[in-house]
């Protein structure tokens, strides 16, 4: 296997902490969500820092998977990725949620990428049998 990129950074204090990265980019404090949807303050979590690369890395898959499928404008489409954490008995897990907008295709072609897509996404075979990932396919009315 051949790498391609890579990146790292580095977390002080977990949950109530800072990360940095190693090229400085990301250099913030991190705090424990205060409810469902809600940080206190304006500071990140491990979640949103999730859904947030879950969201981008799955657009791209889309864009590559658009053009293997000879599909050649996606329009002003988007990516947004729910990360829940959860607790049951055994401790802490995520769930994942990617609601994928595709306004230039039909429903058959949109569902065809977006289940093409989660085959090809670094984090889908990341998550693939380790958390419960939901896709939705959203369209225009």
């Amino acid at each position: 296997m051949k790498t391609i990129f890579e990146s790292s950074a580095t977390n002080e204090g977990g949950r109530n902490g800072h990360v940095t990265s190693e090229d400085g980019l990301i250099d913030f404090d991190v705090r424990m969500p205060g409810g469902k949807t809600k940080t206190e303050g304006k500071y990140s979590n491990p979640e949103q820092l999730f859904a947030a690369a879950y969201s981008t890395c799955f657009a791209s898959a889309l864009q590559a998977v658009a053009k293997e499928h000879e599909v050649k404008d996606l329009g002003d489409f988007n990516v947004t990725a729910t990360i829940a954490l959860q607790e049951d008995e055994d401790g802490f897990l995520l769930e994942a949620t990617l609601d994928c907008y595709l306004p230039t295709v039909d429903q058959e072609k949109g569902e065809e990428l977006v289940n093409a897509a989660h085959e090809i996404c670094p984090y889908s075979k990341a998550t693939r049998d380790n958390i419960t990932v939901h896709l939705n396919l959203l369209m225009d009315e």
